[in-house]
């Protein structure tokens, strides 16, 4: 597969974040989102509904983003102090950008990337990857699971270029899927909600990244060194409210969906809070019953630096410790869901 950036530009100079608050007033940050607004991402819209940001003295502004690689660009060059970006991603940026990094994670969101690629069971794909030999597969040109299919390949014995992939816009593919231009399509395994909503679930085969050995930590808060070094306390008091919201939305997702919908009234609430239920089993996954949401396990994170590291051709391999910074985590027992019910 030929190789192509996660980053569409390099960083611009950093500008330092106005974000301290004087005199009582609310310390403003712009936060922005991955893609557009979902149950994905509803938790953040609680946090928002319900005053969590501005009890902790914030006034958080939500704008919808255009992929990891534009939120990673957008906190570096210093228009936005926090976003959520793909961690596959900042690998890359930080080793294309060496030196002291100029954005970092600081709490996990998807504790496993959901990445899949869905196929039609009537064109022959199952649920073992080899299925997929010869077919034509749907993707976007420059998207997180379609550049982490060369992991995928060499876990499995299979060449790189086994398929065909077919380039398609994210808003087309469900037609090109339903239509059967295609035998399979990727996918981040919460946003194909709207293809289950057309095709019948025994029509279709879920190839899991996971379910391959693939272990990526996906989407992440980041944020701007910049505001790390110059106020941790805002980035603490940001992540304790989210946590808060997260936390709720595993217990109860109803509130979220609909604090989410005060913004896109238009979702489907049925369908959205779908959406959560796949979410959450990538947010809330195996190894967050032992450290909590937001954290990571740092042989894992060092382990992904070499896979994508390995895969892009990359020069130098970023440390874990400046990708990911825990610092300003809530305290872990903030950070556990309640046990799964028997």
């Amino acid at each position: 597969m030929q190789r192509r950036s996660f980053l569409a530009a390099a960083a611009a100079p950093l500008a330092a974040p106005a974000v301290f608050a004087q005199g009582g007033k609310l310390t403003p940050l712009k936060f922005t989102l991955d893609f557009r607004i979902n149950g994905q991402t509803a938790p953040f819209f609680l946090a928002q509904a319900k005053g969590y940001y501005r009890d902790e003295g914030l006034d958080v502004t939500i704008d919808t983003g255009a992929g990891s690689v534009a939120s990673i660009t957008r906190i570096a060059s210093g228009v936005y102090q926090l976003g959520l970006g793909d961690i596959s991603s900042l690998v890359e940026f930080n080793a294309q950008n060496p030196g002291t990094p100029v954005v970092q994670a600081v709490y996990q969101y998807y504790n496993r990337a959901p990445f899949v690629i869905i196929g039609r069971k009537d064109r022959g794909v199952t649920t073992d990857f080899k299925s997929l030999t010869g077919k034509k597969v749907a993707a976007a040109a420059v998207e997180s699971t379609r550049r982490a299919w060369p992991m995928v390949a060499r876990r499995q014995g299979m060449r790189g270029d086994a398929f065909q992939w077919q380039t398609t816009d994210f808003s087309a593919r469900d037609n090109v899927m339903v239509r059967g231009d295609v035998d399979a399509a990727t996918y981040f395994h919460d946003s194909a909600v709207s293809l289950f909503a057309r095709m019948k679930a025994d029509e279709l085969s879920v190839l899991k990244y996971a379910d391959a050995g693939v272990n990526l930590y996906g989407n992440a808060i980041l944020a701007s060194s910049n505001l790390i070094a110059q106020n941790p306390k805002v980035v603490a008091a940001f992540l304790r409210a989210t946590n808060r919201a997260i936390v709720e939305t595993f217990a109860n997702p109803a509130p979220s969906i609909a604090a989410m919908r005060q913004r896109e009234p238009f979702l489907d609430e049925k369908v959205e809070l779908e959406r959560w239920g796949l979410t959450a089993q990538y947010v809330g996954a195996a190894d967050t019953r032992g450290h909590g949401l937001g954290d990571i396990r740092k042989l894992t994170l060092e382990q992904q630096v070499d896979e994508v590291a390995d895969t892009f051709g990359l020069k130098t391999r970023p440390s874990a410790d400046a990708l990911f910074n825990s610092s300003m985590l809530p305290a872990r027992s903030e950070r556990l869901l309640p046990a799964p019910k028997a």
